[in-house]
């Protein structure tokens, strides 16, 4: 990191462009402006940028000191105008002072590294970027003031205490205390409970990074393209009274409660009647198995079809939500004391099926316990494989090198123990300037 790096960090066309510097010569940017911000830390102040007796901007600039600074390292930001050649300008004369552009995700990989936050927190600075719903943003915000490294070094403390009376037993099994002893499989059990309910809820929770995929399935004709424009609020999937129209998968975003969804409109499934058909129904069947939720739309108007029958006991496995479209048009002996009535023509009961969804699948409470990277939960699970296996050991050599385990597992999500390959994958994903 010895480096001086620089990098847009907003957007190139709007009228103001931020641009970061970090690293040990970041204050020799004062060599471009007609003032020294570094004179003045932490205060913005007005600047003129030259090069060569040439004006290239008229701009802001705050220079932070090391440490206290977002990367921990000397820093410098510059708030252009916002046009691209101006932009290009002020970056072309960056690097005449000798410094390179940053790397995806360098700046907040240099505060992890000089710690200035943990692993979780920076893996949640994008997922703060991302976030298109209100819970999203919130369970994001929570990540990035360290709500996941709290409760990871809450059970750590447990497996630590643990751990430490494990060892003491091995090295002098004479003087250890019993009551030490007695109260491991205590202290296991209760390290193990806390992971478990991290995992249980970070597989709910993930849906608030991911968005909970709703998957609206039926035989063709049944409504599921006019309820999927009426929970979207616009015509974005075509309806016709022509069964089949919809070949292919349709994939939106909304908001429910905060909560991202990813409604997926699908071709009926029936039997094809050709091949462009069969491979739309071949990709609804798809996206029926990975969705967090099948949505399986029947027609209220008419008796239960075959092809109805089929799909009921298809998805009876699945964590799925019934519904009767065309309630308008109910037909008495259609009646089905599981399923939400709706209708998309006049947005009966979308209210109900909006919340039916909801609590299927999305998490129960959006406080700062709840984790939602796949990463972190792959983590855990491992960690509870890890006890699991200490609990029942037979020997306290191989309990201790179980915990151990489990310990570097829990590490790993903060990066307490973790190796350089991970860091390097976690920060390519970022864009250059975060």
């Amino acid at each position: 990191m010895e480096d001086t790096i620089y990098a847009p960090s907003s957007a190139v066309g709007g009228a103001i462009a931020v641009i970061r510097i970090s690293g040990e010569h970041a204050n020799r940017v004062r060599e471009l402006l007609n003032c020294d911000p570094s004179k003045t830390p932490r205060e913005l102040v007005h600047a003129k940028m030259t090069l060569n007796g040439e004006t290239i901007d008229d701009c802001m600039a705050v220079y932070f000191a090391a440490p206290k600074s977002y990367t921990g390292e000397n820093m410098m930001e510059l708030n252009v105008h916002g046009g691209a050649q101006t932009v290009q300008r002020v970056l072309g004369a960056l690097a005449t002072l000798g410094f390179r552009p940053a790397e995806a995700g360098e700046f907040t990989k240099r505060a992890f590294l000089n710690g200035k936050m943990d692993l979780s927190a920076a893996e949640a600075v994008m997922d703060v970027i991302n976030a298109d719903a209100e819970q999203s943003l919130k369970s994001a915000l929570q990540q990035l003031q360290g709500s996941v490294k709290r409760e990871i070094e809450s059970v750590e403390s447990l497996l630590t205490d643990a751990l430490s009376g494990i060892d003491a037993a091995i090295d002098y099994p004479d003087e250890a205390e019993a009551d030490t002893l007695e109260a491991l499989p205590e202290s296991l059990l209760a390290a193990t409970q806390r992971i478990d309910r991290l995992i249980n809820e970070g597989r709910r929770g993930r849906v608030l990074r991911d968005g909970l995929r709703v998957a609206i399935i039926g035989r063709p004709n049944v409504g599921k393209s006019s309820l999927m424009n009426a929970l979207l609020g616009s015509e974005r999937a075509i309806v016709t009274a022509h069964a089949g129209t919809t070949r292919d998968v349709i994939d939106e975003k909304i908001s429910i409660d905060g909560v991202p969804v990813r409604l997926i409109d699908t071709a009926g499934i029936r039997e094809a009647n050709d091949e462009a058909e069969r491979i739309g129904v071949n990709r609804a069947r798809a996206a029926l198995k990975s969705a967090d939720v099948v949505c399986l739309v029947l027609d209220a108007s008419e008796q239960l079809t075959t092809e109805d029958k089929t799909l009921l006991d298809e998805t009876k496995d699945e964590i799925r939500v019934v519904v009767l479209n065309k309630s308008d048009l109910i037909q008495s002996d259609n009646l089905n004391e599981n399923a939400i009535f709706i209708s998309a023509k006049t947005g009966a009961g979308l209210d109900e099926l909006k919340q039916s969804i909801l609590a299927l699948a999305a998490p129960e409470r959006t406080d700062a316990s709840t984790i939602t990277n796949e990463r972190h939960i792959r983590a855990l699970e491992l960690a509870l494989r890890a006890l699991r296996d200490a609990a029942g050991a037979e020997e306290l050599d191989c309990a201790a090198t179980d915990v151990k385990n489990a310990l570097h597992h829990l590490g790993a999500i903060t990066g307490a123990d973790v190796d350089a390959a991970v860091i390097d994958r976690i920060f390519e994903r970022f864009c250059v300037g975060k």
